[in-house]
C-alpha cells in the first residue's frame, strides 16, 4: 500500500463545475453532472440548456465517494444521471435549500444544508476534510435571486486526520462577483487553490448569472490564491463567456503563472509548500 502523502490532492476534471478530488483514503466529489453531448439541462421555469461537451466519466465508473459538494441545485450540477445513479446514502453537503429537496424529493437522506461560514467534516482512515460554506450570489439583482436556487462556495480543508490542515481547496461554486468575496480571503487566507465556475451563463433577457472570464479574473486577483483552476465555461449552450476571455484577462492581471492548465478528462496533482500543480 502507498504511503498516505499528505501534501498532494489528485483531482480529476469530469468536465462542467464536476471534479473528483482524493486525498489519501478520502474521495470527494463536486457538483456531479453527468449528461452526455445533446442531452439537456433542466434550470428552472421551463428553462433549458443543451450539453455541448462530453464528461470524461459516467457514474458508473466513480469510485466511493466520502461525500458530494453541491454548490446549487442546477440541471448543470445535480442532473438526472447523479439523481438516479449515486449511492442515496452517500452525504451530500450543500445548501439548506437543495439539502431539504434531496432528502423530501430525491430519497438522498443524509443530504445536509449549511448556512453561509458553517462547517462540516469528514474522515477516511488516516486523512480528514473540513467543508466550509461560503459567500455566493447568482445574481445580483433581488427580483432574479428570488427565482434562482441560493449558492454557495466552499473552502476545502485537508489534513492528516488528528492532524493540522495541509491544504486548502476553494470552489467559487455559481457566484458573480460582489465585495462580500472578499471576506473569504480574509477568513482563509493562503489557499492553494481556487476553482472558479465561469462561462457568463446568461439567461433570456440578458441576465448574467455566473462570472465571464473578466469577473473570475478580477475574484482571482482579490483572493490572491497560490493556483486557479478555469471549470464551467464551455460545456453548455447558456455560456457565452468562453476559456479565452478568462485566460486573456488573468494575463492582462500578470496571473498567468498560477494557471492549472488542466482540461476535462485530465487530472492535476496539487500539491502543498509551492510545488506547481502537475497535470496528465
Amino acid at each position: 500500500m502507498a504511503a498516505f502523502d499528505a501534501d498532494a490532492i489528485d483531482l480529476h476534471f469530469i468536465g462542467n463545475a464536476t471534479v473528483l478530488l482524493r486525498y489519501g483514503d478520502l474521495t470527494l466529489l463536486t457538483d456531479p453532472n453527468f449528461l452526455h453531448r445533446g442531452e439537456h439541462a433542466h434550470l428552472g421555469y421551463g428553462l433549458m440548456s443543451r450539453r455541448l461537451t462530453e464528461p470524461a466519466l459516467d457514474p458508473g465508473q466513480l469510485p466511493r465517494l466520502d461525500a458530494v459538494v453541491l454548490s446549487h441545485l442546477h440541471g448543470d450540477h445535480w442532473d438526472r444521471r447523479a439523481r438516479q445513479h449515486l449511492d442515496r446514502s452517500v452525504p451530500i453537503v450543500t445548501t439548506p435549500h437543495a439539502a431539504r429537496r434531496l432528502r423530501t424529493w430525491q430519497g438522498f437522506r443524509r443530504a445536509g444544508g449549511l448556512r453561509t461560514w458553517e462547517s462540516c467534516a469528514f474522515r477516511q482512515g488516516d486523512a480528514r476534510v473540513r467543508v466550509t460554506s461560503l459567500p455566493g450570489l447568482h445574481s445580483l439583482q433581488p427580483v432574479l435571486r428570488r427565482l434562482l436556487p441560493p449558492v454557495m462556495g466552499s473552502m476545502l480543508e485537508f489534513g492528516p486526520r488528528d492532524g493540522a490542515v495541509r491544504l486548502r481547496l476553494y470552489v467559487s461554486g455559481d457566484t458573480l462577483l460582489f465585495d462580500g468575496l472578499e471576506e473569504i480571503a480574509r477568513h482563509f487566507p493562503g489557499a492553494d487553490l481556487a476553482v472558479l465556475h465561469l462561462g457568463g451563463t446568461t439567461l433570456p433577457g440578458g441576465f448574467v448569472v455566473t462570472m465571464d472570464g473578466a469577473q473570475g479574473a478580477e475574484l482571482a486577483r482579490r483572493l490572491d490564491y497560490r493556483n486557479i483552476l478555469p471549470v464551467h465555461y464551455d460545456d453548455y449552450t447558456v455560456f457565452r463567456s468562453p476559456l479565452d476571455d478568462f485566460l486573456a484577462e488573468v494575463r492582462g492581471l500578470g496571473l498567468q503563472e498560477r494557471l492549472v492548465h488542466c482540461r476535462r478528462g485530465q487530472h492535476a496533482r496539487v500539491a502543498a509548500r509551492g510545488e506547481r500543480p502537475m497535470v496528465g
